[in-house]
């Protein structure tokens, strides 16, 4: 296995090792350790069914099955399926509204994932150039970067996290087919507090837990200087300096942290440039610290 970080200090791209097999303990361990370390891993030329998808992905944690769960692999409910394709009679085979502006994966929910993988069959090109990039920022660095006094302003506050903020700004997407969450599903995900600043469970250092995806309020503070609070931490995690993006090729496995970085999928291709990616998320539900020493 061969591990060659990108230069930005986010990101490293992993060769040698064939992830449609079992992982032995050794490249589990060594795995996870990078996972934490560098927060995106790209593993190219990978061949791997929903099946072989899944049993990899749940090396690292249960594997969840999304609220609205609209396109799935056949008898893979975990696997879901990002096209912008459609069937003979022309209905979506999978999730299209790519593009959905930065966020975290389940900090809307009190169990909060650990990773994401998500595996290129099909990647649209133009002119030669690959499209659909998945853009990330370094929350680890975010927060190392914090001023003290906004540190010690929101130390010990925890920030309101609401899945229907995000789920309703998608709606408004084109292309999007996503109708209203229903009361059943609004009750399985009610909005959730979770820690400004949290400790990551594999590197042990403090993180940015705060996106502009479900983010609506910090507790304790004024409407007002909440509001002006959030704006800010926005602001600061989107400069440039934390900034990686992923451009695809079929057959990257791309694996990436969802507690130590924030990401934004880039709708930049058409209807006519094909896109098809398998997808899992990984729960974080083991003791990854033990798993990693």
């Amino acid at each position: 296995m061969r591990i060659t970080p990108n230069n930005a200090g986010l990101g490293a791209r992993i060769e040698g090792i064939d992830l449609a097999r079992p992982l032995s303990p050794g490249d589990y361990r060594t795995l996870l350790r990078s996972l934490g370390q560098y927060g995106v891993l790209c593993f190219p030329g990978q061949d791997l069914g929903a099946p072989q998808l899944s049993a990899f992905g749940s090396r690292f944690g249960d594997l969840e099955v999304n609220v609205a769960n609209l396109f799935h692999a056949p008898d893979h409910p975990e696997v879901m399926i990002l096209s912008n394709k459609r069937d003979a009679e022309g209905k979506p085979i999978g999730l299209n509204d790519a593009g959905q502006g930065w966020h975290t994966d389940m900090s809307y929910s009190t169990e909060i994932a650990l990773a994401n993988a998500l595996h290129a069959k099909q990647v649209p090109l133009r002119d030669g150039r690959p499209l659909g990039d998945t853009q990330f920022r370094n929350m680890h660095a975010a927060y190392d970067d914090l001023p003290p006094e906004v540190v010690e302003r929101l130390e010990g506050r925890v920030a309101i996290h609401d899945f229907e903020k995000f789920w309703d700004v998608m709606r408004m997407r084109p292309g999007s087919i996503r109708g209203p969450l229903t009361p059943a599903q609004k009750a399985k995900k009610p909005p959730v507090p979770q820690p400004v600043f949290r400790l990551h469970p594999i590197t042990g250092r403090r993180v940015l837990y705060c996106n502009p995806g479900y983010a609506i309020r910090i507790e304790g503070l004024e409407r007002a200087e909440s509001d002006a609070m959030l704006e800010y931490l926005f602001r600061h995690q989107a400069q440039e300096k934390y900034l990686y993006s992923h451009a695809w090729t079929p057959g990257d496995l791309l694996m990436w942290d969802n507690i130590g970085t924030c990401h934004n999928a880039v709708a930049d291709y058409r209807a006519d440039e094909p896109r098809y990616i398998l997808r899992v998320q990984v729960m974080a539900t083991l003791d990854y610290a033990a798993l990693a020493a």
